[in-house]
């Protein structure tokens, strides 16, 4: 029997409120960003744009079509459909588009090395397609590989799944019934692309502030700055939301405990969602000319409602 309005937790109405209220601002700014690129493609010829777009997109498709059941679970307090059909879609597409962000952002850490200090390797075709745009799909391939054979066609009971938690539980098939396959799902596909995006993020200001100090210097520090800030404003997003889960994750490993359990259900395990919830507006600080752009067309909005007003008037 499903819940009645009086039985959904308090901590899932908080849940939903905040959620919602994040999604539409981060859906509506994604979409502004959208038509900024379709009404400035000069910006897109911009190498460095073009993964960022890409980084984008797969957070739209995290807000359109992932969270809308995160949000449906918050406010009914149910899984609905209760079917394993409807779990295994779940929880494709959410480890599958958490993968392919990750994945990406990771990788554009460690192309923006290259972009700064050896700009002219991506000037060739051949060696743009290889270090730029096959690393970038290959982010985005590899996870929906994988998580078609690991939660699609992998055998499951579907008396494993617990409609009464989000994504149906997360802890069934594959998870539970293969240790090998789940430390290399946690240890690969969860805490490679954090370290990488951290790692690759820190030695990122150190080397522009190495070069900064030298007297013969090849990079501008008044160039790079924003962008390098802003890649570690990223990289502390992705830390703040994963770091918790993963300690726990640990913590379930060596000990396995309720308490333990319940925290990361009803605080931890939700930090992850405010990644893409927060992602487009973190993202405008490497996209300085998009401000400029909205001032631009908050302006015109401005003078043809004044002036339709007069001419009404």
């Amino acid at each position: 029997m499903e819940p009645t309005t009086e039985d959904i937790r308090p901590i899932h109405r908080i849940k939903f409120i905040i959620i919602v209220c994040l999604q539409v601002l981060a859906g509506i700014l994604s979409f502004f960003v959208f038509i900024f690129f379709l009404t400035n493609p000069n910006h897109l010829r911009k190498i460095q744009n073009q993964a960022l777009l890409v980084l984008l997109l797969i957070n739209f498709v995290q807000l359109s079509v992932n969270m809308p059941m995160v949000t449906h679970f918050l406010h009914s307090g149910y899984i609905s459909p209760a079917t394993g059909a409807y779990c295994k879609f779940w929880m494709y597409v959410e480890s599958t588009l958490d993968a392919s962000n990750a994945f990406t952002v990771a990788i554009m850490s460690i192309q923006r090395h290259t972009l700064i200090f050896h700009p002219s390797v991506f000037r060739l075709r051949t060696k743009r397609c290889i270090y730029y745009y096959f690393p970038l799909l290959l982010g985005i391939v590899y996870p929906m590989i994988f998580y078609l054979v690991t939660v699609i066609f992998y055998p499951c009971d579907d008396k494993q799944w617990d409609f009464r938690l989000n994504m149906c539980g997360d802890t069934i098939c594959y998870l539970s019934n293969d240790l090998i396959l789940a430390t290399f799902d946690w240890i690969v596909n969860t805490g490679l692309p954090i370290v990488v995006i951290i790692l690759a993020n820190v030695t990122l200001i150190i080397r522009v502030i190495q070069q900064k100090l030298r007297r013969r210097q090849t990079v501008s520090w008044a160039k790079q700055r924003r962008m390098t800030l802003q890649l570690l404003s990223i990289a502390c997003l992705y830390l703040l939301a994963w770091l918790p889960s993963i300690t726990t994750g640990i913590m379930q490993q060596i000990d396995a405990s309720d308490y333990v359990y319940e925290i990361q259900e009803d605080y931890i395990s939700d930090l992850t969602y405010f990644i893409c919830l927060l992602l487009p507006s973190m993202c405008l600080g490497l996209l300085p000319d998009f401000t400029k752009w909205m001032w631009k067309v908050f302006r015109r909005s401005l003078k043809l409602l004044n002036t339709h007003g007069t001419g009404i008037g």
